[in-house]
C-alpha cells in the first residue's frame, strides 16, 4: 500500500479550507431569495453598481497621482526632506478609511473644527457658507485615496529604484525633456508595479465598508451587509457577494494578464550604471518638498491632529474608555491569528516544497485569493457554510448544534481572519522559501535529517526575518479590520476599530476620537517596524 504523504495531505487540506468561502458564495448564488431581491433589483441595484464603479475610478485616479508622484520625486530627486518623506509617506496606512472619513467630516462640518479655527482667528462670523463640505461620494473618494495611495507609492518606488541610468541618459541624448522622459521612459517602465499597486487599491476600495457606510453611500458592500442585517436574507447577500467577487476576480485576472512575466527594470549588477539622484535647488526644490509635504500632512498629520484635538477637548470620553481592555482584545486577536497563520503557512509551503505537485500549487494559488475578497463577504460566507453544515450534517448525525461554537466567538473570528489574511502569510513565507536552494534540503537528508527535522532545524531559523515581517503585517491588518470583527465578535467584545465605528454610527464623533487615536498610534508603531523591510534601497 502506498504511503500517504502527510505533508502533501496537510497542505492540501489547508488550501481547501481557505477555499470554502469562495465555494460557498458560488453555490449560494443559485439559492432562492426573498422578495427583497425583486424589490432591490427594480430599485437600488443599479445604484449600488454605479456607486461602486464611481468610487473605484475616483480612488484609482487620485491614488495614481498621489502614489506615483511622490514615488517619482523621492526616487529620482534630492531635495530637503527627501529621506524623511521616504518612510513618512507610508504612515497613511495607519489611518483606516473610516477614521479618515470621521476626520474630514468633523473638520469641515457646520460649526466643526475649521469653523472654530476661523472664529478664534477672526472673531464671530458666518463662516459655514465659505467652508467646503466633503460629504457623500467626494468625502468617500478622498478618505479612501489618502488612506490607500501608499500601495502605489511603495511598489512604484521599488520599481523606480531599479530603473537603469542608461535609459535615462539615452532619452536625454535624444533631446527628451524631463517631463517627456518621465512620460515616455520612466512611467512605462514602472507600469507593472503601478498596475499591481492600483489593483490592490481597487480590491480595498470595493471591500470598504466603514467609510461608505458613514457617508451613507449605497455600494455593493453595504448592500451585502444590509441584506443580512436588515432583511435577514442570506441568499441575496451571497448573490450580491458573487457579483462583487466576479468583479474583483476580473480585476485580478486583468492585472495578471497585463503584467505576465514582464520585467521592466534591471539591477546595476547586470552591467547598467547605478542611477544617481538629481539635486534640485530653488523653486523646483521647494515645489518637490511642498507636494510631498501636502500629501504627508493630509494623509497622516491631518487625521491624527483631528483625533488628538477631540480627545483633548472631550477628555471625559477618554476616561470613560476601557483602554486596557481594548488593547488586550485587539492584541489578543492579532496574536492568536498570527500564531495560526504562521504555523499553517509553514506547513502549506513546506508541503508544496517536498511534494512538488502542480495540482497542489494550483489549489494553493486559488486559495490565496482570499485577500481579494471583502471581509463582509467572508463573514457572510462563513456564517452560511456553518449554518448549512450544522443543519445538513451535524443534526443529521444526532449531535448538538455547533453554531454557538463558531458564531459570536473568538474561534470564529480567528478562522475568518485566517481565511482573509492567509495570502499575506503564505506569500510572505513563500518568498523566503524561494531563497533557500533545494540543495540545502538534500544535504540535510544526506546527513540523516528527516523531513520534519529539516523543517524545524533548517527552514524555521532561516526564515525568522520573513516570519517577523509577516507577523507585523498581519497584526497591522487585524488592528484595522472592521466588518469581520463587527459581524462575528462575541457579545460585549470590542476592539478599537469596532468601538470607534459604533460611536460614529451613533453620531458621537467626539467619543469616536479616542479609540481612533489609539488605533492610529498602535498601527503607526507596526508600520514603522516594517519600514526597514519594505523601503530597502
Amino acid at each position: 500500500m502506498k504511503k500517504i504523504n502527510i505533508w502533501y495531505l496537510s497542505s492540501f487540506l489547508i488550501s481547501f479550507v481557505v477555499l470554502i468561502p469562495i465555494i460557498t458564495v458560488s453555490f449560494s448564488f443559485f439559492e432562492e431569495t426573498t422578495e427583497y431581491y425583486v424589490i432591490l433589483k427594480e430599485t437600488f441595484l443599479l445604484e449600488y453598481i454605479y456607486n461602486s464603479v464611481t468610487l473605484l475610478f475616483g480612488v484609482l485616479f487620485l491614488t495614481f497621482i498621489f502614489g506615483t508622484g511622490t514615488a517619482y520625486l523621492v526616487s529620482f530627486y534630492d531635495f530637503p526632506g527627501n529621506n524623511f518623506f521616504k518612510w513618512a509617506l507610508i504612515l497613511s496606512f495607519a489611518v483606516p478609511p473610516y477614521i479618515y472619513a470621521y476626520s474630514i467630516f468633523a473638520f469641515f462640518d457646520n460649526y466643526g473644527t475649521a469653523f472654530t479655527i476661523l472664529k478664534n482667528l477672526f472673531g464671530d462670523g458666518n463662516y459655514n457658507k465659505h467652508i467646503p463640505k466633503f460629504n457623500g461620494m467626494l468625502g468617500a473618494i478622498l478618505s479612501l485615496s489618502f488612506s490607500l495611495f501608499a500601495y502605489v507609492y511603495i511598489l512604484a518606488r521599488a520599481s523606480f529604484l531599479y530603473q537603469s541610468q542608461n535609459l535615462i541618459d539615452l532619452s536625454k541624448n535624444l533631446g527628451f525633456s524631463q517631463t517627456r522622459t518621465f512620460l515616455q521612459v520612466i512611467l512605462p517602465s514602472a507600469r507593472p508595479a503601478i498596475v499591481a499597486g492600483l489593483s490592490l487599491v481597487a480590491m480595498e476600495t470595493l471591500a470598504e465598508f466603514g467609510a461608505v457606510d458613514f457617508f451613507s453611500i449605497n455600494t455593493l458592500t453595504t448592500g451585502i451587509y444590509n441584506s443580512w442585517i436588515a432583511f435577514d436574507d442570506f441568499a441575496f447577500a451571497n448573490r450580491l457577494s458573487f457579483f462583487l467577487l466576479l468583479f474583483i476576480f476580473a480585476l485580478f485576472v486583468l492585472e495578471n494578464l497585463s503584467r505576465k512575466q514582464a520585467k521592466f527594470h534591471s539591477n546595476s549588477s547586470s552591467g547598467f550604471k547605478q542611477r544617481e539622484k538629481y539635486k534640485l535647488s530653488g523653486g523646483q526644490s521647494f515645489l518637490a518638498f511642498l507636494f510631498c509635504f501636502i500629501i504627508f500632512f493630509l494623509s497622516f498629520v491631518f487625521p491624527l491632529s483631528q483625533m488628538l484635538y477631540w480627545t483633548i477637548i472631550y477628555s471625559d470620553n477618554l476616561f470613560d474608555l476601557k483602554i486596557l481592555n481594548l488593547i488586550y482584545n485587539t492584541l489578543y486577536l492579532a496574536f492568536l491569528s498570527c500564531l495560526a497563520l504562521i504555523i499553517f503557512s509553514f506547513i502549506s509551503n513546506y508541503g508544496m516544497r517536498v511534494s512538488k505537485s502542480k495540482p497542489l500549487n494550483i489549489l494553493n494559488t486559488l486559495s490565496i485569493s482570499g485577500y481579494a475578497i471583502p471581509g463582509v463577504i467572508l463573514a457572510i460566507a462563513f456564517i452560511t457554510f456553518i449554518s448549512w453544515f450544522d443543519n445538513s450534517i451535524v443534526k443529521l448525525l444526532g449531535f448538538d448544534s455547533i453554531k454557538k461554537v463558531f458564531f459570536g466567538s473568538i474561534l470564529g473570528l480567528v478562522i475568518v481572519y485566517f481565511i482573509r489574511f492567509y495570502s499575506l502569510a503564505c506569500n510572505g513565507i513563500k518568498s523566503g522559501y524561494e531563497k533557500i536552494n533545494i540543495s540545502v534540503d538534500e544535504s540535510a537528508y544526506l546527513l540523516g535529517y528527516s523531513k520534519l527535522k529539516t523543517f524545524i532545524n533548517v527552514h524555521v531559523p532561516y526564515l525568522r526575518n520573513s516570519v517577523l515581517f509577516v507577523v507585523i503585517l498581519i497584526s497591522l491588518e487585524i488592528i484595522r479590520e472592521l466588518p469581520i470583527t463587527l459581524i462575528l465578535r462575541p457579545f460585549n467584545f470590542e476592539t478599537f476599530a469596532t468601538t470607534a465605528f459604533i460611536y460614529a454610527s451613533e453620531d458621537l464623533l467626539e467619543a469616536a476620537a479616542a479609540p481612533s487615536l489609539f488605533l492610529i498610534l498602535i498601527a503607526s508603531i507596526f508600520i514603522l517596524s516594517t519600514s526597514k523591510f519594505i523601503l530597502r534601497d
